[in-house]
Order: structure tokens, then sequence, then C-alpha cells
């Protein structure tokens, strides 16, 4: 009989099937049917510290709204507060309170106090571990890429020192060399880190010349950049990766495990297909195991990666070459 158990972040989960930060994972009675469904672990909708600025900002705008009304009037309001974190920490305890699979908090701040503070509050309230959200559009440009990497070095150490539970990383795939900054993130204390975040661009309404928002859901072989990358640094890193984007059924799954990833993050396939997805890739993945006589995830993780290919190019840039070279003979 073989066995799913493997791990995200160092955090031991009993299914590579993790479900990452979305709306599904803000609802407690939500969270209880993905546990049932065989989600190894949830991830949470991230805390984002802009946002809580904002709010911060649009309070105070309107606790002085009427400070000036007349010459009398000092203020119109008794003395408030914004809550902070408060919310998203009752929020992230009821889940976590409410199902015994492991409970990831996801990050994103934009200064140290805030990543630090936070996180603090999030180990505070139980969670098992923290999935740092290096989400960033770096376009103020007295900043170099250098000051934007030396920066997210410092986060984690930072961030390592403040917690004891495990952190990982969700990284972007638009790094010049994404291969240095993942193994000085690793040597910061990265516990494990997740490829790829996923960004969303504005569209523009041609009509009402206005910016509009997009969304949509990722499709198969979205996950292919983050394959190629799990099989490129499989060997040269020694904590768990993870692919995101694009593992939609136990298919894509099982390629991401045999490159080196030991989990997968899902959402899309989710929205698409319900929480019920989650047992078919589970039963999917099982039975490929059988089949191929692997009894645990550990005996083909990263049977593919770039060290164990018989082309030890099959991953690097030359592959591209060789396509095109390839493709020229088809016409």
């Amino acid at each position: 009989m073989s066995t799913l158990k493997t791990e995200i972040y160092g955090i031991s989960i009993d299914s590579p099937v993790v479900v990452g930060a979305c709306t599904l994972t803000s609802r407690p009675e939500k969270v209880k049917e993905l546990e049932k469904s065989g989600a190894g672990a949830v991830i949470i909708k991230s805390l984002f510290e802009e946002e809580l600025q904002l709010e911060r900002y649009q309070l105070d705008e309107q606790l002085e709204k009427y400070n000036d009304l007349h010459a009398e009037m000092i203020t119109h309001f008794p003395h408030l507060e914004h809550a902070g974190d408060s919310a998203h920490l009752q929020m992230v305890k009821k889940v976590k309170d409410a199902v015994s699979i492991p409970v990831i908090a996801s990050l994103n701040a934009v200064t140290m106090n805030g990543w630090i503070n936070y996180a603090k509050d999030l180990e505070k309230i139980g969670v098992d571990g923290l999935e740092l959200n290096f989400y960033s559009l770096p376009v103020d440009n007295k900043y170099t890429a250098e000051d934007i990497i030396n920066r997210q070095v410092e986060v984690i150490k930072n961030v390592k020192e403040a917690v004891s539970i495990p952190v990982g990383i969700k990284l972007s795939p638009y790094y010049t060399h994404l291969t240095s900054i993942a193994e000085k993130l690793s040597q910061a204390g990265a516990d494990g880190f997740t490829m790829f975040n996923r960004f969303f661009q504005p569209d523009v309404d041609i009509m009402s010349e206005t910016e509009s928002v997009t969304f949509s859901f990722s499709n198969v072989q979205d996950d292919l950049l983050a394959i190629q990358w799990i099989a490129l640094l499989k060997d040269q890193l020694d904590v768990p990766l993870t692919a995101s984007n694009g593992i939609l059924d136990y298919e894509e799954a099982v390629k991401a495990m045999l490159v080196g990833a030991k989990s997968v993050q899902v959402v899309s396939a989710l929205y698409k297909n319900g929480t019920e997805q989650i047992t078919k890739i589970n039963q999917g993945i099982e039975k490929w195991m059988e089949l191929k006589g692997y009894n645990q995830i550990s005996d083909f993780c990263g049977k593919m990666s770039k060290d164990n290919q018989r082309d030890p190019w099959a991953y690097e840039r030359v592959q591209y070459i060789e396509m095109l070279l390839k493709k020229g003979s088809f016409f």
C-alpha cells in the first residue's frame, strides 16, 4: 500500500496536495471540507500590510472629516484606532481550531517591522508555519536589483530570528539570477520554496479608456516554468520545493514531483472542479504509484531532476535551440 506522506517547508503532511492561499481558506467550514477531501495542508489567504495601511488611512480620514466644521469643534468622534491585524488573526484562529491538518499563514508586508510583528502575531495564535509572499513590483529607480535582493535576505533572517515555526517563501520567477537568490535565501534560513507567485496584470478598456481588473484561472502547461526551475534547483538546495500554477490534475502533480517537488499547491483546480478534485488528484497519484511500483513519494521524487537526467542539458537553454532545429525539420 503506497503512502502519500511528504512535506512542505519542513512540515510533515499526509498528502502532497496543499491548498494555496485563496478565499477558500478563509472560511472554517470550507477548510473542513478541504480537509475531508484529503488536503495535506492549507495556506491561509494572505495578510497584506498595504491593505491594513490603506484601511488605517481611510479610517483616519473619516474620523477627521468634520473636525473643523466650526471654530469650537475639536473632534466629531470619540478616540478610535484601527484594529490592525486583529480581524485577520481571528479568522486564522478559527480556521486553525476547525481542522487538524497543518495550517500555514501567508504574509506580505512592506516594512521590516511589519514582516516581524505580523509573523510574531501569527505564530502566537498557533499556525504551523509561515509562507512569506515575496510579491512586489519594483518601480522605484532609487533601488537597484541588489538592494531588493539584500532586503529580502534581511527579511527572512529577521523573521526566522523572531519566530520558531517553519518559514517558507513563495518566489517570483522574475529574478535576474534565480539560482543565486534561492541559494542566498536558503542560507538565510528559508525552510523551503514555492514556485511561483502568480502575478495579475491590469488590462485596459478601450471604450471607457479606463484600467480594468483581470482575473483568469491557471491552465494546463502553466506549470512548465515551475517544473523547469524545480528540476534545475532540486539538487542545489537542501530544502523542500513546492510547485504552483497549472496543477489541475494528478498528472501535473506527478510531473512536478518527478522533477523534485515534494508537494504542489492547488487553487484554480478547486474553483473549476470543486473541492472533490483534491480526492481525485490523490487517488490518481496513488494509482500511478502502484502501477510503477513506488511505495512512497521519496521513491521517485527528483528522479527526473537535472542531475538525474541522461541529457544534462535537458532543462537548459540548449534545449531551446535543439527544439527550434527539430521544429524546422517539420516544414
